[in-house]
């Protein structure tokens, strides 16, 4: 029987390091697969495999997928984009039948996630602080006109991702406008403070948070992280620990933080690596190595903390080219 650990990585996109990543703590040990939709993504030519793909809500994206877990011997699979975790977490038993394991969260908990309101009542319900949120633009004009929100205020899709049409107003002219043009919209609070990315791992077997690296952003470019330093802070640390144990997570996950004075509010939560996770890795905290412990049946170690502070992470652009 072949013991290779052989990782899937969907829709790589333009994440070169962590293709690099599961390639180095697989090495010897088995081999990274990656898919994309386009032979223009540059993290396809750093997987020792390489698949093009249907788009997911494309017809026969699915089977093409599990096509290639079943005849490459795919021990475990990830994806890198929000669309996808949902098709992956719906058809999860499909997976687990060819001895394949989706490295996620389970459907309910995906699906909160995505969706920034059920995020923001889930947060609202269980007592954790937050921004204010709203889906109905007339109980939002009813809580300004009551002083209980001003603007300036974000519009944003209530199930967008990767920053994508945002927009900051100014003006109930403006949010009219924008709530005739689209639909599904979600007004939120803004708040002037610190923003925080906090990489957190709950290990697959055990279901207890494994490991916790906490990032003050000092960039941001296309919705990701592109200058941060590594800080330590108990009372975030807490926050996030209480969190992760009311929430059902599983594997990797990426939450927003804003701190405003001396509170902490949690923002949103992507159940995937976030973009600024580099930056977790080259400071030692190792979640590619962490999932390979799962799928060979190692429970990860709980480790806190362990990382040194005044880390700083700088991206910059590298090029790529194919024929």
């Amino acid at each position: 029987m072949d013991k290779d650990i052989n990782i899937l990585i969907l829709s790589c996109g333009t994440r070169n390091k962590i293709v690099q990543y599961f390639k180095k703590e697989l090495s010897g040990k088995g081999k990274v697969f990656a898919t994309d939709c386009s032979r223009l993504a540059p993290a396809l030519y750093e997987a020792d495999e390489v698949f093009i793909v249907p788009k997911v809500y494309e017809k026969g994206y699915l089977e093409k997928i599990l096509s290639i877990c079943k005849d490459n011997n795919i021990k475990g699979v990830l994806s890198l984009i929000d669309p996808e975790l949902n098709v992956l977490a719906e058809h999860k038993d499909l997976f687990l039948d060819m001895g394949v394991i989706p490295m996620i969260s389970e459907k309910e908990t995906i699906e909160m996630s995505l969706d920034k309101y059920a995020t923001f009542s889930f947060l609202k319900n269980n007592h954790f602080p937050t921004f204010n949120n709203y889906i109905d633009k007339e109980k939002f004009y009813i809580d300004k006109k009551a002083g209980k929100i001003d603007y300036p205020v974000f519009i944003k899709p209530a199930l967008g991702s990767a920053s994508m049409n945002i927009n900051k107003v100014n003006s109930d002219k403006e949010v009219d406008l924008l709530f005739e043009r689209y639909d599904d919209l979600l007004i939120q609070e803004f708040m002037a403070g610190k923003e925080f990315g906090v990489d957190v791992y709950i290990d697959l077997i055990s279901g207890e948070l494994s490991s916790m690296f906490i990032k003050e952003k000092i960039k941001m470019r296309s919705g990701e992280t592109d200058k941060s330093v590594s800080v330590k802070d108990e009372k975030l640390s807490n926050l996030i620990k209480n969190f992760v144990n009311k929430a059902n997570f599983r594997g990797v996950i990426d939450i927003d933080v804003f701190k405003v004075e001396d509170e902490y509010y949690i923002s949103e939560v992507n159940p995937r690596f976030g973009g600024g996770y580099p930056h977790a890795y080259e400071a030692d905290i190792n979640f590619p190595k962490m999932l390979i412990n799962n799928l060979e049946g190692i429970t990860n170690k709980r480790s806190f903390s362990s990382y040194e502070e005044g880390i700083y992470m700088m991206k910059y652009n590298e090029l790529s080219i194919i024929k």
